[in-house]
């Protein structure tokens, strides 16, 4: 008997690719033995609904197709349900961080396939408060940047609009005092920037965190200390080449929980989304979530 879906998709999410594609993608998944129904978002906090929705009426398969934001939305809607049917990813939007970290291809014919082909692999979520996210948690100046580039410039200018917005802003950056206790861990330091990663590709650094995996019951922490233009610009590019990790200015570990207090007014972004602001209490929900990936070459998949 085929299998019940419930793609929950945005149509306007990448150049609205998504909308364009609706019947060849239905169509491809039909075919691979999904009788698949959808539902378009009509605006934010739409997709936590309809992915909460979708668990309690019993559908064997959740499909997000979208962007990051598309995603994190799913994945607060199911977080919670006790009966969390797998989750299938089309990466269509401006960014696609986590679909990346996963090896799920932006081809959308690839990622149907990928899906119907069953192979499954369990990961970890992250939850921020009462909040739940699948690649990055932070806060600081720079992470303040994604969320405040309208939509609609971020999928006309894609990646070039963040850059645009960040050297804009890199003069008037501002150090932000942090409290920070975590397992074996207690630190009381002013900080550009911290990072929470469940993956290692983050805005495009595949190397952030290059050892954490999605699947080890841990979260890797990044703070950038206190320091100035030229040295952040130094982080940075080593960075990009992986080369970060013993850089002085450079703080990491990895902890199964963290609490992070601050004197000051510290946004926080959760998978690129707006997710509040600290006080925050992190950790780590061990096995949480199955999602369908490439079989090829990891043991830790399984086919159902």
């Amino acid at each position: 008997m085929a299998k019940r879906a419930r793609l929950i998709y945005n149509p306007t999410s990448g150049r609205e690719e998504m909308r364009r594609r609706l019947p060849d993608v239905l169509q491809r998944l039909e075919r691979g033995g999904l009788e698949t129904s959808t539902h378009a978002t009509t605006g934010e906090g739409d997709a936590t609904l309809a992915a909460a929705d979708a668990v309690e009426r019993g559908f064997d398969v959740i499909i997000a197709a979208g962007g990051d934001g598309t995603l994190y939305e799913v994945i607060n809607g199911m977080a919670e349900k006790p009966n969390r049917p797998p989750l299938g990813i089309i990466p269509l939007g401006t960014t696609n961080d986590f679909a990346r970290a996963m090896s799920i291809p932006k081809n959308w014919e690839a990622a149907c396939d990928i899906i119907t082909k069953g192979f499954e692999r369990v990961i970890d979520l992250g939850k921020a408060n009462q909040r739940y996210f699948i690649n990055i948690a932070g806060g600081g100046s720079l992470t303040e940047l994604t969320y405040e580039v309208p939509s609609k410039l971020k999928t006309m200018l894609g990646q070039l609009a963040y850059y645009m917005k960040g050297l804009e802003k890199l003069p008037r950056l501002r150090p932000i005092e942090l409290y920070i206790k975590a397992d074996g861990h207690e630190l009381h330091e002013e900080v550009m920037i911290f990072l929470i990663s469940n993956t290692n590709s983050v805005a495009g650094f595949e190397k952030l965190c290059p050892d954490a995996t999605i699947d080890d019951g841990l979260l890797d922490v990044i703070v950038v200390k206190k320091c100035n233009l030229v040295e952040l610009i130094r982080v940075v590019t080593l960075a990009l080449r992986g080369e970060h990790l013993n850089d002085p200015n450079l703080i990491s570990f990895k902890t199964q929980h963290i609490q992070i207090t601050s004197p000051d007014y510290v946004q926080l972004n959760l998978d690129g989304e707006f997710g509040g602001t600290l006080p925050g209490v992190f950790s780590v929900l061990p096995n949480h979530l199955r999602i369908f990936v490439d079989e090829s070459g990891n043991s830790s998949y399984k086919r159902k």
